[in-house]
Formats: C-alpha cells, sequence, structure tokens
C-alpha cells in the first residue's frame, strides 16, 4: 500500500507551499461563531513557516 507524505518527509524550505482548506466557517451578524476550521488549519501554516516555506 502507497504511504503518504507527511510534512516530516517534506523538505520545504525555501519552496512555495499551497495549502488547500476548507474554511466554510459559521458566520452570524458579520462574526465568525466557531472557528474550529481555522484553528486546526494554524497549526500546519506554523509548521510550515518555521520549516523555512514561503
Amino acid at each position: 500500500m502507497p504511504r503518504f507524505r507527511t510534512l516530516d518527509d517534506a523538505d520545504v524550505a525555501g519552496r512555495r507551499v499551497l495549502v488547500r482548506v476548507d474554511l466554510n466557517v459559521p458566520v452570524k451578524d458579520g462574526k465568525v461563531t466557531d472557528a474550529t476550521r481555522i484553528e486546526r488549519v494554524a497549526g500546519t501554516i506554523d509548521e510550515l513557516a518555521g520549516k523555512g516555506a514561503r
């Protein structure tokens, strides 16, 4: 069975990285009512930035 690559496997230093996420969050009266999806993806973005991704 093929193995999925993870961020641990990727050499992203100095490279442009495209992160595709679903940020379809609930909004009421112009304010986000549940930011869980945004908070979950923040860790991935932080890790990529820490590895030198652009």
